[in-house]
């Protein structure tokens, strides 16, 4: 078993999933079988991932103990760390959302426009292409995707 880190055209969602090898997803992708969890769409990429690199045979490795505060020392994380990450992420997120304005899909000439000065500077958040995002970061324009998903405030009922 594999797993890849995907990403849909569409919202530039970013999603994990596992497949019995390379070919079964390259199968499944050309098939049109992958779809994003989030808003449905099959135009799916694998998104750049870190490998995950094993210690060399002749290191020593340190055996972890049970207790969790010594879980990431030894190279584990615990579910518990990783809740309370993820936790204090959507808090600050959601804390920064409110102060910031929904331009939608407009959010990469929004920020361009502000990044050239044409515009005043704001704090915004909206959506972009994986290209778009791509061309602002190789035109040194910051931006950054949202970690915790959010719905775009046309989209709720």
């Amino acid at each position: 078993m594999i797993v890849f880190d995907l990403c849909c055209a569409a919202g530039d969602h970013r999603f994990e999933a596992w497949f019995a090898s390379s070919d079964a997803f390259a199968d499944q992708q050309a098939r049109g079988l992958i779809g994003c969890p989030v808003c449905g769409d099959s135009d799916v990429k694998k998104a750049v991932m870190a490998p995950r690199v094993g210690a060399k045979s002749n290191q020593l490795t340190v055996k972890a103990s049970t207790s969790p505060n010594n879980a990431a020392t030894a190279g584990e994380i615990s579910p518990e760390l990783v809740r309370k990450v993820i936790a204090e992420i959507a808090a600050k997120q959601a804390e920064m959302l409110p102060r910031s304005r929904w331009v939608g899909r407009d959010f990469a000439n929004a920020a361009r426009a502000m990044h050239e000065g044409r515009t005043a500077e704001d704090l915004i958040h909206g959506q972009a292409s994986p290209q778009e995002a791509q061309a602002l970061r190789d035109d040194g324009i910051p931006a950054m995707p949202l970690l915790v998903p959010i719905v775009p405030p046309d989209a709720v009922n």
